[in-house]
């Protein structure tokens, strides 16, 4: 999960003007950033028509590679968008582009529209699907707000209805997402908090959330309206390997005020502390022994499985 964590691709100091020296795997080949251009007539473009994945690279390896690969066709499925290679393929184009941008320790993004077509939402409309890959390096949230925590409020946009396009699918259309992040920045906040429909907490604008109540993990369950999230399943095993009880959970936002501690989870933020929501503290207001001790294994945890 990478909104969130306000995410750049790469570390240049002006990350809108073209990278010469970046290449992009793009239907088949690698190309220059400034070649690697989609169609003002491509329905990702044109609808958001479209499934994604955020991955990481620790080591030069890629974390979770098939648990990611799984997700992208799963939520390419549900959307009826056919991807045109194969998971062995699309394997060996995030290794391509690994490879040709010299990324040891970074961060892959794939992509995969409904390709070009006529105007109009129908799915007959468009030719075959186009397939990004790219891979660079990733600036996360300064080091600063995971020793302190992050801030947050709960947003007034809600996140999307299970009923709709499913949340658990990865798609290109993140506008709810994005005015959620803009209510927070409009609050003099680093987060937010979304609410599904009936009340209930769901999760970050990018990232699973968890709360932790006399030393149990609650985390809500995906029938909430929650991406099913790959750093969320590993952490609630380490939870339970740390011999803590793991509970999904329906939540509202009085058990985050009277939590013990909080935090996200996601790709590019792994875990990141929650001190406060809508000005009320998270426990004492600092990020909490178990956040820690749980930062600890995931940093323990990916240098191994790399």
């Amino acid at each position: 999960m990478i909104a969130a964590s306000e995410t750049t691709l790469t570390s240049r100091k002006n990350p809108f003007a073209p990278d010469e020296n970046l290449q992009i795997w793009m239907n088949g080949r690698l190309m220059p950033e400034r070649e690697a251009r989609v169609s003002v007539f491509d329905h990702g473009f044109l609808y958001g028509d479209g499934v994604f994945e955020g991955i990481r690279v620790y080591n030069g390896k890629i974390f979770k590679e098939a648990e990611h690969i799984e997700r992208i066709f799963e939520s390419a499925k549900c959307i009826l968008l056919d991807i045109p290679v194969t998971r062995d393929e699309l394997s060996a184009a995030m290794r391509q582009a690994m490879q040709a941008n010299d990324v040891y320790d970074g961060y892959i993004r794939l992509l995969v529209t409904r390709g070009v077509g006529l105007l109009g939402i129908s799915i007959d409309k468009a030719a075959c699907p186009s397939v990004i890959v790219i891979a660079a390096t990733i600036q996360l949230y300064p080091p600063e707000l995971y020793e302190r925590g992050l801030k947050c409020v709960t947003a007034g946009t809600l996140r999307n209805h299970p009923s709709t396009t499913s949340p658990r699918v990865k798609s290109l259309n993140y506008l709810n997402n994005v005015m959620a992040k803009a209510e927070a920045k409009y609050a003099g906040a680093d987060e937010a908090i979304m609410l599904n429909q009936n009340g209930y907490v769901t999760e970050g604008t990018g990232d699973n959330l968890f709360v932790i109540r006399r030393e149990t993990l609650f985390t809500p369950p995906t029938s909430c309206g929650i991406l099913d999230g790959i750093t969320r399943r590993l952490v609630m095993k380490l939870g339970r390997k740390r011999g803590y009880e793991v509970k999904e959970s329906l939540l509202i936002r009085h058990d985050v005020y009277s939590a013990d501690e909080c935090f996200l989870t996601g790709t590019a933020a792994e875990i990141i502390p929650v001190i406060s929501l809508d000005g009320r503290s998270v426990g004492d207001g600092t990020p909490g022994p178990i956040t820690k001790l749980l930062m600890g294994d995931f940093v323990e945890y990916r240098n191994s499985a790399s």
